[in-house]
């Protein structure tokens, strides 16, 4: 049975996360449940009149929600009946969806990777064809969309308080990762009973970097299979397409992330194949693609990809 959590006021924190949130729904280890998520404050809606469609939910989330800390609207917490602090959860990603015909895209002084080269804000409306998959760019650019949430993460240590949803860290949130699309497994260290996840930030398109500080910022729908893993232990974010593992390094320094992602690629490699640490890496010079995830949150990102068939032979 799949259970079906809608956006509204009651469902959705905006800009933080929190181990003392109360969850919204709860279900049981395996289950699969489809949450809906909305993306954006009043200064990023479109004109009226031109046929882009607004979710009503994100219209009386701006009228009726208290925006907490800057950040995103997340859907959630999910409890997770079992997860445990020192469990991992395992977020199988089933199905990403667009739920609207549009997106948007900010510049604004002061951020993103070039904060002192672009002094004049600038928030685009941009168009999406949901049969052709393709969002239209002011210059007649036709861009493939690639659905994914921005942020999936659980509810982070309680000694933590209250947190922004902006900075990626150890329980995942603003990962920023366009690998997360459907058909990728992500997995996440569990820091409270029940685990709580919450996702949001949907994104119809990003590079690598999301330089400018924001990606086609969209509505999503997605489909997740939640297990609580007791038989796992991580101290990072790590994720598994069909033919790559990923590990992900989170810190205001990009040679830190460098760093967390081999050192975190090698153990998972060693403890996969039972090859020696040195063995790891150098497969990791020889054969691993370190990649930079995004450079705008506080906390930057670097991945490091591996082909799993490699440590299958």
């Amino acid at each position: 049975m799949t259970t079906t959590l809608t956006a509204s006021p009651e469902t959705c924190a905006w800009g933080f996360f929190d181990a003392t949130a109360t969850p919204v729904t709860e279900v049981q280890s395996g289950d699969v449940i489809t949450i809906e998520t909305v993306s954006g404050g009043p200064g990023e809606l479109p004109p009226e009149g031109q046929g882009f469609f607004v979710p009503p939910e994100l219209l009386d989330i701006h009228a009726r929600s208290e925006r907490h800390l800057p950040g995103h609207i997340l859907t959630g917490p999910v409890a997770i009946k079992g997860a445990k602090p020192g469990d991992v959860l395992e977020v199988q990603i089933l199905d990403v969806t667009c739920r609207q015909n549009w997106g948007w895209n900010l510049i604004r002084p002061l951020a993103g990777t070039l904060p002192d080269d672009f002094q004049q804000a600038r928030t685009e409306i941009i168009p999406m064809d949901l049969e052709a998959m393709t969002a239209h760019l002011s210059w007649g650019l036709e861009l493939p969309l690639n659905p994914f949430f921005g942020v999936m993460g659980v509810a982070p240590p309680p000694n933590w308080g209250r947190i922004s949803t902006i900075q990626p860290r150890q329980h995942g949130g603003n990962l920023d990762n366009k690998e997360l699309v459907t058909g990728t497994t992500l997995y996440l260290p569990v820091f409270v009973e029940g685990a709580m996840f919450s996702c949001g930030d949907g994104h119809g398109a990003q590079g690598d970097g999301e330089v400018c500080v924001t990606a086609i910022e969209t509505a999503l729908s997605g489909t997740f299979r939640l297990t609580r893993r007791g038989d796992m232990q991580l101290a990072h974010p790590r994720a598994e397409t069909l033919t790559h593992l990923i590990t992900m390094g989170l810190h205001p320094d990009l040679d830190q992330c460098v760093e967390i992602a081999l050192r975190d690629m090698i153990a998972w490699i060693v403890d996969r194949t039972g090859l020696s640490r040195e063995d790891a890496y150098m497969l990791c010079s020889l054969a691993g693609d370190l990649r930079i995830t995004q450079t705008v949150n506080g906390n930057k990102g670097v991945h490091m990809m591996m082909q799993t068939a490699l440590l299958d032979q």
